[in-house]
């Protein structure tokens, strides 16, 4: 969008430049100017130290180092250059290098920063304690998150989808842009900007966040259950049948083993509140209907109906056996749960490998 100066008769466009063509500097100049105004990125922002690098084996150093009201660490990486070079990775290694910074280590920071020479922490903790509201520190509720801030001219493609995958991952990163323009009478404008997250959306885009996050958590949760559950029914198994000796735990709902034939496998397969034990046939129709021809002699000698699934659109078709309980079922029932299944199995492989063998 276009920036107009307003005169008395009409709207005057004022000229986009760059801080390279007004030989506007890095650290000399944007690097102090925001120092000096570091609300115009964020109102809830408080300088901690500029160009701040004291990490071992480390050149590198933060343009400026903050906390915010919440009392978070904010990393703010600065750029003039047309796309942002590839600020992003910096500063993910700094908000990584300094998550672990204590209040004490802040406030003698803080306190270099104000004086180069001996350093007044007494002043320097008032400083910081009156910033957060504080009576005392209080170092349970300081450090907790890390955010950042990327403030350049313009940010590239690729800048830009990291930025937003990094956010749906829960990072507190942001894109500022700071667009310089020039008056036709001399004075150069700064255009300041908030592209990621655009404030008018960011309060939708934190539910958003607390949404996706549970439901990670949810996730991890149920992966971490599964995987719990398959390192017990494993072994259980291989003192029964050699069908899945050779796999490993997972965290997926479903474990296969060959059934000595290409496509068809024997499966375990678990859900929250039930199970099931299954042959799965891939692509050959014409077997799944041979074995099914037999399906009152098969069903006969497993002892119960069995699941013959068949469906439209489906890649293959299954023979199975549902089994009651879960990964969801109490941990006293777990036991029970997979000796039924382990007996669903060896029965179901007892009664159906004869019929493979003799299968055209």
């Amino acid at each position: 969008m276009a920036i107009y100066a307003l005169t008395n008769e009409q709207l005057v466009p004022v000229s986009a430049t760059s801080f390279t063509a007004e030989n506007i500097h890095e650290r000399r100049h944007i690097q102090q100017l925001l120092k000096a105004n570091i609300a115009v990125l964020d109102e809830g922002l408080m300088v901690i130290a500029e160009e701040f690098g004291e990490w071992v084996d480390s050149s590198r150093r933060i343009d400026l180092l903050c906390i915010d009201t919440d009392a978070n660490l904010v990393v703010v990486e600065l750029k003039r250059t047309e796309d942002g070079g590839h600020m992003e990775l910096q500063a993910l290694r700094y908000a990584a290098m300094i998550s672990a910074m204590t209040f004490e280590q802040l406030v003698d920071t803080h306190a270099r920063y104000r004086n180069p020479g001996p350093p007044d922490l007494d002043g320097a903790q008032a400083a910081i304690l009156d910033f957060l509201g504080w009576a005392s520190p209080d170092e349970d509720q300081f450090g907790q998150d890390t955010r950042i801030i990327l403030a350049s001219a313009n940010f590239s493609k690729e800048l830009t989808t990291a930025v937003l995958w990094l956010r749906d991952r829960d990072i507190d990163i942001r894109c500022v842009r700071l667009q310089p323009y020039r008056m036709a009478d001399g004075p150069i404008l700064l255009d300041v900007q908030q592209l990621i997250p655009l404030p008018e959306t960011a309060s939708f885009q934190t539910q958003i966040g607390v949404k996706r996050q549970a439901e990670r958590k949810q996730r991890s949760e149920r992966h971490d259950i599964r995987l719990e559950f398959w390192t017990q029914l494993l072994p259980l198994a291989a003192q029964h049948t050699s069908l899945h000796s050779g796999r490993s735990p997972t965290k997926d709902n479903w474990i296969g083993a060959s059934a000595g034939r290409q496509g068809f496998t024997y499966n375990y397969n678990i859900r929250q509140r039930d199970s099931q034990v299954h042959l799965w046939i891939a692509d050959d129709e014409a077997a799944f209907h041979q074995l099914e021809g037999d399906k009152l002699q098969i069903e006969q000698e497993f002892g119960r109906s069995l699941i013959w699934k068949k469906e439209d659109g489906q890649k293959g078709t299954l023979i199975g056996a549902l089994v009651d309980g879960g990964y969801r079922s109490d941990r006293e029932d777990w036991p029970k749960v997979q000796r039924d299944l382990v007996d669903a199995m060896v029965k179901l492989e007892q009664v159906l490998k004869p019929r493979l063998a003799r299968l055209g």
